[in-house]
Order: C-alpha cells, then structure tokens, then sequence
C-alpha cells in the first residue's frame, strides 16, 4: 500500500532534518515530533492487522497522530527550524498522507 511507503519516507526525511534543530529544543520539540510520526505510523500498522472496528480505531489513533505532526512541523517552520524549502517539501508529503489515511478510512 503506497501509505507505507509515503510515511516511510517522511520518517526517514524527519530524522535527518532533526538533527539539524537547535539544541536548546533538540530534546522536548524533536521527541514530540518524533513520537507523533512513530505513533501515527505503528497504529499504520496495527490497522493493517486488524479487522473491522479495531482497524478503524487504529486508523484514527493514526489520524490524530497525524495532526499532531502537522501541528509540530508548522510550528519548527514558524520557528525557523525548518527553511521555506523544506517546509515546502513536507507540506505535500503531510498532504498526499492525510489522503491516503482519509481513503482507507472511509472504504473501512
């Protein structure tokens, strides 16, 4: 399913741009950040075992997850943590992502 590899690649771009974030807010701000896209892509997961109402459930653990992660990579561009290319490049992968997860939601 093209969801897995669409949230694969924003984990991988993800923890190369964290290093990157000052120090000072290296820690709290990137664990957020990280734990958001971990979570989102484990109930990704956990969706793809299950059947019925527990697949829906995990899909929208996964879409609240998602918005979190939004709300986090708005706030790094905001702070300037994240230059206007890069945010540019996330904002689509955020997108398409979102998509994915809304279709899959609706078809369960």
């Amino acid at each position: 399913m093209p969801i897995f590899s669409k949230t694969f690649d924003l984990m991988v771009w993800l923890l190369q741009v964290t290093r990157h974030f000052p120090k000072m807010h290296r820690h709290d701000f990137t664990k957020r950040l990280l734990d958001a896209m971990f979570e989102m892509r484990e109930n990704l997961e956990n969706a793809n075992l299950r059947r019925a109402a527990a697949r829906r459930d995990s899909l929208r653990q996964a879409d609240e997850a998602l918005a979190k992660l939004r709300l986090y990579i708005r706030l790094a561009a905001k702070m300037g943590w994240l230059s206007k290319g890069q945010y540019a490049h996330v904002v689509p992968m955020l997108s398409e992502t979102g998509k994915l997860l809304g279709g899959w939601l609706k078809a369960t």
